[in-house]
């Protein structure tokens, strides 16, 4: 009697038999060539008002020097207007960033940048930015040291 199920799983033995075996050990890395961090190795720090978490890929936005970081905003969270001393480059990573420019705060005044958006903040220009009802993750390169000023209120 012909049976199916047989024949498949003998065609299977002998197809995995065939098969060379995978390797389970990864490549290395030369470290004087190559560095990279996981997602899962990328260390975030909430900053002092709760409103959104950082983390330092490459550099100190502090010191001279190019830098990358990651910005993660929190649902409901905004900066307020400001500038920087020098431009900075942006790529939204997830979710959306939402962006304003002048002295003027008003989170329903703002444009929604979607995931994998570029974005340009020229130094010396007010703006303000942040996420409205979904975490938002964005990529920033600059050249410190890094100077943020705030605006005056209104």
């Amino acid at each position: 009697m012909f049976n199916p199920l047989r024949l498949l799983s003998s065609a299977l033995v002998v197809a995995l038999a065939l098969t060379p075996a995978l390797s389970i050990s990864a490549a290395s890395l030369d470290s004087a060539s190559v560095e990279f961090k996981t997602a899962q190795q990328i260390q975030w720090v909430r900053n002092a008002e709760g409103t959104s978490e950082r983390a330092i890929l490459f550099g100190d936005p502090s010191k001279p020097g190019p830098y990358v970081m990651r910005i993660k905003w929190l649902p409901g969270n905004f900066s307020r207007p400001h500038f920087h001393n020098g431009d900075r480059f942006f790529t939204v990573i997830s979710g959306t960033w939402w962006v304003g420019t002048g002295d003027h705060y008003d989170p329903n005044d703002t444009v929604p940048v979607p995931a994998g958006s570029y974005v340009l903040h020229k130094g010396g220009q007010l703006h303000y930015d942040g996420a409205k009802n979904e975490e938002t993750i964005i990529q920033v390169t600059g050249y410190g040291p890094l100077e943020t000023t705030q605006a005056k209120a209104h």
